[in-house]
């Protein structure tokens, strides 16, 4: 019995398949063998996580992908509520353009956070050479506090806001926080991550915050919410 040439030479066309003493002289839609669907049939694979420069993983699998920003070859996956709350965001920095005379963001944050979580974010968007609006640094000593904020909010493009337990707090008590949270929120500019505490805690506090979602260290590492920020802003 002739044995087909397939697993060797493969049918990719009429003619090879012609050519293999087993399968010629079959019709054209039945002259292809087994080993060709298996040739050109896709392979499964197994979605694997992905891991930052930094040292800190980010999530893949089922409800996650990639939104157009993000470069090739990035280790950042992204679910897909993020790339939805985010796209918006993402349309405006486009808009604005490259503006080296205005920051990348501006970080609100609660006083209490300053030495601790708010510094760390800081700090890691400054090593990924995202400039950033931080009130310890940019309002000198005797500088009328609201009004820098508004000078800071003004010459930045995006405002990203931390939500911690000493956030939620401040918020409550009607502070510094909560003015700088109202402008942000206007200008529809606004990026909440979530840290140390949860949505429910926040949406408790701030509705109109807690509607809006955004990034969360309790999904991903502080590496990799500097990361994916630092991708947002990126033109």
């Amino acid at each position: 019995m002739a044995r087909c040439t397939a697993p060797v030479y493969g049918h990719r066309s009429s003619a090879a398949a012609a050519n293999c003493p087993a399968c010629r002289g079959r019709s054209r839609y039945g002259g292809y063998s087994r080993y060709d669907y298996e040739s050109f049939a896709p392979r499964s694979y197994t979605p694997i996580t992905s891991y930052s420069s930094s040292g800190g993983s980010s999530r893949s699998g089922s409800g996650s992908s990639k939104p157009r920003w993000s470069p090739g070859g990035s280790p950042f996956v992204y679910t897909e509520t993020e790339i939805r709350a985010l796209s918006p965001i993402r349309s405006s920095v486009e808009e604005q353009g490259a503006q080296p005379d205005r920051r990348d963001v501006f970080l609100c944050h609660a006083w209490d956070d300053r030495n601790g979580a708010a510094k760390e974010l800081h700090d890691r968007l400054e090593a990924r050479g995202v400039s950033v609006w931080f009130s310890e640094k940019d309002v000198a000593l005797g500088s009328p506090l609201l009004r820098e904020i508004d000078k800071g909010l003004a010459k930045s493009r995006v405002g990203i806001v931390l939500v911690t337990p000493a956030f939620l707090r401040r918020v409550q008590g009607e502070g510094i926080a909560e003015k700088e949270l109202s402008a942000l929120l206007a200008r529809e500019l606004l990026v909440p991550i979530i840290h140390e505490t949860t949505y429910e805690a926040l949406r408790n506090v701030s509705p109109l915050l807690g509607s809006r979602a955004g990034l969360n260290t309790g999904d991903d590492t502080m590496p990799v919410v500097a990361g994916k920020i630092k991708e947002l802003v990126s033109v």
